[in-house]
């Protein structure tokens, strides 16, 4: 999840220079023109979208400041220039909308922008409030509030459908039992035999509690990793609890099954974490038996699960 942090921070940033670069490149024109007064303003402004960018850069965790400080140098270009760019402004007036929409959460950037609504009109129309013109501006604001609430509209549903776990390469605890209680029925059917080994992580508490939560994700990140690169493909690994992983095994016999877990302990064994020292991680082996029912196996999990967790 830390790279994927890394990773949007860095697009913002990118972003941000963008703008930087586009603003001063207006500087530039305005100097190619011969309008020297009008070269300060967008300079200086270029610099703070500058300044936002490597602060994005190098305060990832905190994104509010350098969108504020992105808004404003927008804000203060549109405000500054609109009076001057005549019928054209009508134009661009819809940038300003649309920044806020980009920077800010949809429920802040609505409210500034109901705010704004009446300073942009003033400064578009010299001072004079024309009708048709802020009609026009509020149902474009209202079109572009529809996007950003459409995006999380969908992330939401994602979110609630996505059988992975959000903080770790493994599925859901209803994903994993659903699945399988699903290869449960397939096998029984096709007369195959199905493992599956109980994981736990001791070490995952105290992690968290005297290193903090990077630390824990680093726990794991290891152990999923490791668990996911000695199996094989039509394998899956759940996260049945917070410390607690269930890797099952389709069409698996009991050789087989230990010769995957001897895998997994090997790899765990070998593996040094910076803050925890030697990954730990017991687990057992649940083989399902002739003639067992789903009910019974899936007790016979849950009850392995709680003998590691008290160990």
């Amino acid at each position: 999840m830390a790279e994927d942090n890394q990773w949007s921070a860095r697009r913002f940033a990118a972003a941000y220079a963008a703008g930087a670069l586009l603003v001063a490149g207006y500087a530039f024109w305005h100097y190619l023109m011969g309008d020297y007064q009008r070269i300060l303003v967008p300079a200086v402004l270029a610099l703070l979208m500058l300044f936002a960018s490597l602060l994005r850069l190098a305060l990832p965790g905190r994104t509010r400041l350098s969108a504020y400080l992105v808004l404003i140098a927008g804000y203060l270009m549109l405000g500054l220039e609109l009076p001057n760019i005549g019928d054209a402004g009508a134009l661009w007036i819809g940038l300003a909308p649309l920044l806020t929409l980009l920077l800010l959460p949809l429920a802040s950037a609505m409210l500034l922008n109901v705010v704004m609504v009446p300073i942009w009109l003033v400064l578009l129309g010299e001072g004079q409030l024309d009708t048709e013109l802020a009609l026009g501006f509020l149902a474009l604001m209202v079109v572009a509030t529809l996007i950003p609430w459409e995006q999380h509209r969908q992330q939401a549903l994602f979110e609630a459908t996505d059988p992975r776990d959000p903080h770790c390469s493994a599925l859901t605890q209803d994903a994993l039992r659903e699945l399988l209680a699903s290869e449960f029925q397939r096998t029984e059917l096709l007369h195959q035999p199905l493992a599956a080994l109980v994981i736990h992580l001791p070490q995952l508490e105290m992690a968290g509690e005297q290193f903090g939560p990077r630390s824990r994700q680093t726990l794991i990140d290891a152990l999923c990793r490791e668990a996911n690169r000695c199996s094989r493909r039509h394998d899956f690994l759940g996260r049945q609890g917070p410390a607690s992983f269930w890797l099952v095994l389709p069409d698996t016999s009991e050789s087989g099954a230990q010769l995957v877990q001897q895998r997994i302990k090997q790899a765990v064994e070998q593996t040094v974490l910076v803050d925890t020292g030697p990954l730990q991680a017991p687990m057992t082996l649940c083989q399902r038996l002739p003639g067992e029912t789903w009910p019974r196996f899936e007790q016979r999990l849950l009850a392995a699960t709680r003998r590691l967790a008290d160990a």
